[in-house]
């Protein structure tokens, strides 16, 4: 059976979890990192020299690297839906799941550890202010490529949609001021898509600690 390890709060998990769903596996998850520790006991290490969540076991295969893990769900076992066979498709969906890595990443983790893992008394509020006007600026570049496809790689819902749309929950919920900030309607109405399915609702759409 398929190992996930790694607490259920984390993106990151999230993003595993979540493709595992989709992809109808059976799994065990193993809480480790954050309170639970374990990410830097030898054992842990030795799947996972980088000691972050997640890492997962399939039957002996071992695996880090969230995007990475959710590419290879997605190839294992939904080729030619969650993993685009055609390459310009897939293509579409590994360009997403990277601009999350490369490009949004940095100013959501400024928010969030800004905003939920920071106490009120010790923020930054220059540096959360900062963030909060650049990673609007990003989000409507997603917002404008959804503005005539329903999902990020076209038609279909595809791997390409997990990484940026577990990020996007945060976005959306994050607790900062909205109203002088750009509408973004196709960026809400993806959201709204992703919120109908289960795995989604399950693992990403929770209270954020």
């Amino acid at each position: 059976m398929l190992k996930i390890y790694g607490r259920a709060n984390s993106i990151n998990v999230q993003k595993a979890l979540w493709a595992a769903d989709e992809c109808g596996l059976a799994y065990e998850r193993t809480d480790v990192g954050g309170a639970f520790g374990g990410n830097d006991q030898p054992w842990y290490r030795s799947m996972n020299p980088n000691g972050v969540v997640p890492t997962i076991d399939d039957n002996g295969y071992t695996l880090w690297e969230s995007n990475s893990i959710v590419r290879y769900l997605a190839a294992t076992h939904a080729a030619g839906t969650l993993w685009p066979l055609e390459p310009r498709a897939r293509g579409e969906a590994e360009r997403w799941m990277d601009w999350q890595l490369s490009t949004i990443s940095a100013g959501m983790t400024t928010l969030f550890w800004g905003l939920i893992r920071t106490p009120p008394e010790k923020r930054d509020l220059d540096a959360i202010e900062k963030a909060r006007g650049a990673t609007a600026a990003l989000w409507q570049r997603l917002d404008g490529h959804l503005a005539n496809r329903p999902f990020v790689a076209g038609a279909s819902f595809t791997m390409g949609d997990i990484p940026v749309g577990a990020m996007a929950y945060r976005w959306l919920h994050l607790p900062f001021k909205r109203d002088d900030l750009p509408a973004m309607p196709h960026l809400k109405a993806w959201y709204d898509r992703l919120a109908q399915r289960p795995g989604y609702a399950k693992h990403v759409v929770i209270p954020m600690t």
